[in-house]
């Protein structure tokens, strides 16, 4: 029993990821209409920031009073990932911090838990 619903929470948070990465168009259309920088210029602008690199997450958000593209970049090989903010007025990078995969599975079960919540 535990090991289904184990299963069923994994592919729950897998196809999370997915519609996430798949556009903005999820995001607040408020704040995409406020960005500066087209998330394809911003996602070069990330990606080049980590060699080899391949964005398995995107968000626009608002964080510390910036609005910013944030990129979780996987690189084969190297456990955790590289999350990689851009800002979304100026196109710059703005923070680039590794995570294990210790955090990296806290955030994901954080991501989880607000999906849950949302009306």
């Amino acid at each position: 029993m535990e090991v289904k619903l184990m299963k069923g929470t994994v592919l729950m948070i897998i196809g999370c990821a997915m519609l996430a990465t798949a556009s903005f168009a999820a995001d607040d259309l408020k704040l995409v209409a406020e960005a500066n920088i087209k998330e394809a210029e911003a996602r070069a602008t990330a990606l080049a920031q980590v060699k080899n690199g391949t964005v398995r997450a995107e968000e626009l958000e608002r964080e510390h009073g910036h609005l910013i593209y944030s990129y979780d970049i996987a690189v084969p090989g190297k456990s955790g990932i590289d999350e990689v903010n851009v800002d979304a007025m100026t196109g710059k990078v703005i923070a680039k911090t590794h995570e294990g995969p210790k955090l990296e599975r806290k955030e994901a079960a954080e991501a989880g838990e607000k999906l849950e919540q949302k009306p």
